[in-house]
């Protein structure tokens, strides 16, 4: 079994990488062998957003901090992109330190990403909207894709 959770297929930004990637899961997987796949929810639907805040508390031990995460979310239509840019801020006292971080999805739909399993060979065996088996839906929060090596 192989499994890419949480976006990890998406977070390649190239389609040749996710190419090769697909390719290099299949040659490591016994004939029947379980590739899963987890994709972050319908991407191009998020809600573009700036600066907000989506983490607030304290850190405990090693003196204790106040941390903040805020978030700004943006979309690149025309690259098929969503990206996230992270601001962690630390606080001691009067002391702060940030540091900033951005992360990048490819918008793929299951349906994308399923045609592409089949072209590197895979058998989509399931199709699900959540951790408990139930059907995918494209409004479903999760979306799990279950292939076999052909």
């Amino acid at each position: 079994m192989v499994l890419a959770p949480y976006g990890m297929l998406q977070s390649l930004l190239r389609e040749r990488d996710l190419q090769a990637t697909l390719r290099a899961v299949h040659g490591a997987l016994k004939k029947g062998g379980t590739f899963g796949v987890e994709l972050v929810a319908d991407l191009p639907s998020w809600q573009e957003y700036e600066k907000r805040i989506s983490l607030k508390g304290w850190r405990r031990g090693a003196g204790g901090a106040h941390v903040t995460l805020t978030e700004t979310v943006r979309q690149d239509r025309k690259k098929g992109l969503t990206i996230f840019d992270q601001e962690f801020t630390e606080r001691r006292g009067r002391k702060a330190q940030s540091r900033t971080f951005s992360l990048a999805f490819r918008t793929l739909t299951v349906p994308q990403m399923v045609r592409r399993l089949e072209k590197a060979g895979f058998e989509v065996t399931a199709l699900l909207g959540d951790y408990k088996g139930r059907e995918w839906d494209p409004r479903a929060d999760v979306w799990v894709i279950l292939a076999k090596k052909a």
